[in-house]
Parts: C-alpha cells; structure tokens; sequence
C-alpha cells in the first residue's frame, strides 16, 4: 500500500497547475513548502493554514495539511482538511476519496466512511490495491455500524503508580496464580523489563526484572511468561548473536534470578522479523509474529513444536482462519491451551487493529475469529491483550487519558462471551519428609485422556516450588521424581466444580529406605480384570526409571482389592494385577532380581469398605522396599 506520503506526491503532480490566483496564499504555500523539506511541520502548518485563510478555495493546500496531520497522527485534523479538500473544488484523482474515507473510519466516523468509500469507488474505474482496500473497509463499517449498537461491558482500571509510571508502560505478562507481573518499559526509547509481586492482595513496586535480561544497548520487549513463571521468552533486537533484525530469546528463572539468555536460533529465527512470542501452557508450541516468505500477509501468527530432542520444528503458518493479507500480531495463548487471543486489521472491526479471540479445534485448526466488541475494541489500534488463568480479567496497555504515562497497563472485567475455557492450577513445593529441606525434583502431570503431558518440568533448585495449569472436565496423572526418593504418585478427576479453585500442595517424599511403601494411583484396570489399561504405562515407565536408577532398589509389587465379592476371588485377582504389572517391568529391561509380586486380596485394607469412596481407595496397587 502506498504511504501518505507517496499519495501527496502523487496529488502534487496532478495539480501542479492548480495554483491559488490568490499571490498571498501561494506564497504562503510556497513558504510551506521550504519548511517540509527540513521536517518542520509546525511552520509548516501555520504557513498552510495561513494559505487556506487567503483562499480557502486552495485545495491543494488542504490536501497537503491533511498530509501533515495524518504524518503527525492527528486524524481528526487530517480529516477534516481532506473534507475540505473535496468540498471545495472538483476532484480529479479519485484517491483523494479514498483517502478521506480511509480518515473516517479511523476517526469513527462509520457512516461517512462508507459513503465516501462508495463515492470513490464509482469514479474509479479499474481495479487498484485501493479498490481492494476499500470494500475491506466497506466491510469494516458495516460491521462497526451494527457493533456499536451492542456494546460490551467496560470499565478499565488502571494498575495504579506501583505499576505505571511517566514512561511507557505495556506488554504485560502474568504467571497463572496472577501473583507476578512482567512488564516492558520504555524509557527514554529503551525497552526493559520490570516486575512487580502481589502481597496481601496488593501489587508492589516495580522492579527491573534482571541485569542478566535487560540491557543498556539494546532493547527487550514483547515478552510471554510460561504459567509458572519459570521461563521468558522475548524479543530481542539488533543484537551481536541476531539471525535478523529481531530474534526471539529464553531466558530461565534460577532461584531468584534468571539466566543469560538464549537466542533460540534456526527454524524458529531467520533473517527475517520474528517478534511477540508467546508459549502454550505445556511449554511445547511456541506462537510468534513474522514477516518471513510464505505467509498470507505483512506480519502473520506462526508456531514452532518443541521436540523430544530438545529442538523446535520448521515453523507453521497458522493459516486462513487467523491470517488475512493484513497484519496479525501480539498473540497470547491463554493457560487452557485452546483460546488465542491476537490483533489483526485484517478481519471485520473497527478500522484499525481489533483484539479478537480464536479457539483451538480438536482437529488441530483454529476457528474463525471473534472481534472482543465495542468499547473493547474501537477506532484506535488495540494490541497486547492478554487474559488472567481464572479468565475474569484482561490485561492491556493504551493511552486513556487521565493515566501516569502516555502509555498505561490497565485491567478490565471479561464479559462472559469472550472468556477462556475454565482451568484450575495446581501449585506446590517438594520437601524431604524428614528434614524438611526443599528439594529440585521433576514433576510430570499428564491428562489420561489425551495421553499428553499438561506438566514436565523440574521444581526450583532453591525454592523447591513449582505450579502447573489444569483445565476442568480431564483427568490427570500427577507424579514427582528425585534422586534418592521414593516416587510420589497422585490422581486428579478434575470436575466443573474446581473450576479456578486451585490446588496446594506441600509434598513431602520419603528417602528410599527398607520398609517405606507407595501407592500407585495412577495403574489402571477394568473392573474385575488384571490387563493393564493404557494411563497405566506412564505411571509405570516411571517406577522402570526408579528402578533402573537404583539397580540395587528390590521392591515387592502388590496388589489389593476392596472385600466385595469372594474372597478367594479377590484373592487370585489381586495377585494376577499384581503379576501384570511385575510382567510389564521386566519386559521393559527390569531385572527380575529386583522384584517379587503377591496378592493380598481384600486382606489389608487402609480404608473402610463401608463406603464406596473407601473401597475404591482399597482397589489399589502398591509396592514396598524390600532391601537395598
């Protein structure tokens, strides 16, 4: 598309003979002139206007102040001069139309801007990128006109002077529990990261992130937090170890601090612009914005899959439901792994860019996009939207008037139809049992429907901590591992009803020692049968890896069963589970030194069978220490 620019020149050219008959309005144009090619408008502009006041039948001089408003971002100005422009003499360039309507509909001004559109669609007579362009914007109207008859609620708050200040503050990021803030900051033209933590309910001051991220050189922004605020991923520009112009980088938290960061490096960079990333709740699908070869438009959403090497995959476009020949930016991937929130003037809305949301199909396809509404969205461009883990409020930056900065991070309530889908997180830290001392450990939680890991990570060296998000209606596999420890093993049925009610946990392990036993909740079996069910392979893949990293571990499996039916019956069926399981670990390289099995039927209960819940806790698999 042609800049505003090209589009003066352009009208220059055409109406080099339409000089003011006025000898004090051209050479007060003509002075203008003079003060446009040094760049200074403010001269120019009085001269212009000087001009318009002697003839105010000069056209050109109103096209060229409409030009120079609309460089100086005061579309209003620029407007009304363009109006004028077309009001005041006839029209030989149709664009002059096109671009008046163009000001209309970024002004608000729907009505007009259709029927200025129309205007210069009838008088142009071929088929241009503005034609083009001008039903797209046709289109933008007609929905605008409808959207803000509807509007959605709106109140924003502003975050307040702990979060803002007299800079430019914006692209937040939030880590599920909604208790850390990271933000960039723009100071004097260099981005850095600040963050501020939220005690007794109430944010505190912010502080730059990490001398190890933020530079003096160089600048760092558009950034995505992983839900346990462990990782960061973000846009580094111009820098010494760059692909492009800008790259994408990690950075880990370690302890209190975070590391050097890493360019992420090929296929994920490129000589190319990659920027605004943002990670999926698993950590494996890394969304960002690029302008590389092969994508619909300017700047289109692309992902990358992290590999069980380590490794990213060749980056996918995301395709037509989400690109458009326009422009597509600032994803966020919400904590339930399904709803993309991104901005795009591409798609129906308000005239510039529009927040939308999109849901991840289970085809692996996006749907097509919904514009969040009015007042949400409006004529202004709206970017950087982000949405808590509880999906109650959204997170985003503009300029409201009235704020700290000429840029402010704001918070509003979500009105119901554009939320998430409801999740739940849970959020622990691993001790030793005996001394209570914190301990790194992994911790794997996988959704037994999908057979996917929700959580794969390894708890802080130094804090033990870590927080996982779980979304509702799926049920889970929740194991933790450390050297020297007996496994822990839990089970989640995550219902409607534990929707953002959040799970705390201090899990405490016990070293591996003769006589300590583990229940291991996540072996499956179909009633009154003793062949394996599929969940149980993970669960099971994992005491292997105990086993084999203790080659001196013996363990005896056991099985139990709660006291319905026979008892000769739940005998022999406690020892065939038992037997299945013992099977399955020798035949994944377990040597049979390391273990026995024995049923024990509905002998040793922990539960009462009184109750269905404790006979279910009684239906169970375990094993104990034998020796070391």
């Amino acid at each position: 598309m042609r800049n505003y620019l090209l589009i003066f020149l352009s009208l220059l050219t055409l109406h080099a003979s339409a000089q003011s008959p006025i000898r004090k309005a051209q050479n007060s144009f003509d002075d203008a002139q003079q003060f446009v090619r040094q760049n200074i408008f403010d001269e120019a502009l009085k001269n212009l206007d000087a001009a318009v006041k002697a003839d105010p039948k000069f056209q050109l001089a109103y096209i060229q102040l409409g030009v120079l408003y609309k460089r100086l971002k005061d579309n209003e100005k620029a407007k009304e001069s363009f109006r004028q422009a077309v009001n005041v003499a006839p029209v030989s360039d149709p664009v002059l139309y096109f671009t008046l309507g163009e000001l209309e509909l970024q002004t608000g001004d729907y009505v007009a801007s259709k029927k200025t559109l129309s205007v210069f669609l009838e008088k142009e007579n071929k088929a241009t990128e503005f034609t083009e362009k001008a039903k797209k914007y046709q289109t933008d109207c007609d929905f605008a006109i409808e959207a803000v008859k509807k509007p959605v609620p709106y109140k924003p708050v502003n975050m307040g002077f702990y979060i803002n200040s007299e800079y430019r503050d914006y692209f937040p990021a939030l880590t599920a529990d909604g208790q850390t803030l990271i933000f960039t900051r723009n100071i004097r033209g260099n981005e850095d990261f600040y963050v501020s933590e939220k005690k007794n309910n109430e944010w505190q001051q912010a502080q730059p992130l990490s001398d190890n991220i933020n530079t003096p050189n160089f600048n760092e922004g558009a950034q995505s937090l992983s839900p346990d605020g462990k990782y960061l991923f973000f846009t580094g520009c111009n820098r010494p170890d760059g692909l492009g112009r800008c790259d994408i980088y990690i950075s880990k938290k370690t302890g209190n601090g975070w590391s050097k960061p890493l360019n992420l490096g090929k296929p994920v960079n490129s000589e190319h612009w990659e920027s605004q990333p943002a990670i999926s709740p698993d950590g494996n699908t890394l969304y960002f914005v690029s302008n590389r070869t092969g994508g619909f438009g300017g700047y289109d959403i692309w992902k990358s899959t992290l590999q069980d090497d380590g490794n990213w995959t060749e980056p996918v476009n995301l395709g037509p439901n989400i690109n458009t020949p326009y422009d597509e930016v600032t994803p966020f991937m919400h904590v339930d792994g399904k709803t993309l929130y991104f901005s795009s003037d591409g798609w129906p809305g308000f005239g510039q860019k529009d927040i939308y949301y999109s849901r991840l199909q289970d085809d692996g396809s996006f749907s097509k996009p919904i514009n969040l509404g009015y007042p949400i969205n409006t004529f202004n461009d709206e970017t950087g939207f982000i949405v808590a883990a509880d999906g109650k409020e959204g997170y985003f930056s503009a300029d409201l008037g009235g704020g700290f900065g000429n840029v402010d991070i704001y918070k509003l309530e979500l009105p119901q139809n554009i939320k998430p889908l409801p999740v739940t997180y849970v959020k622990g830290v691993v001790k030793d049992k005996q001394t209570l001392k914190t301990l790194e450990a992994s911790v794997l939680i996988v959704n037994l429907k999908t057979n996917s890991a929700t959580y794969n990570e390894y708890t802080n060296a130094e804090t033990g901590d870590f927080m996982a998000v779980m979304p509702i209606n799926q049920e889970y596999a929740f194991n933790i591992l450390a050297d020297g420890y007996l496994m822990y093993s839990h089970h989640f049925n995550i219902k409607n009803d534990d929707a953002n009610k959040p799970v705390n946990f201090e899990i405490l392990l016990d070293k591996i020692t003769v006589g300590a036993d583990v229940t291991l909740n996540n072996i499956f079996f179909d009633t009154n049968k003793y062949e394996l069910l599929p969940p149980s392979l993970i669960e099971l893949n994992l005491l292997a890896e105990v086993l084999k990293s203790n080659p001196t571990l013996i363990i005896e499996i056991q099985g139990h069963t709660d006291n319905v039916g026979d008892l000769k019956t739940n005998q022999k069926l406690s020892e065939n589970r038992a037997k299945s399981v013992y099977d399955y670990l020798i035949n994944n390289g377990i040597n049979s030194k390391q273990l026995t099995y024995k049923g024990y039927g509905e002998n040793v209960p922990k539960f009462n069978n009184d109750t269905e819940e404790g006979r279910s806790e009684n239906r169970r698999t375990e094993f104990k220490v034998i020796k070391i």
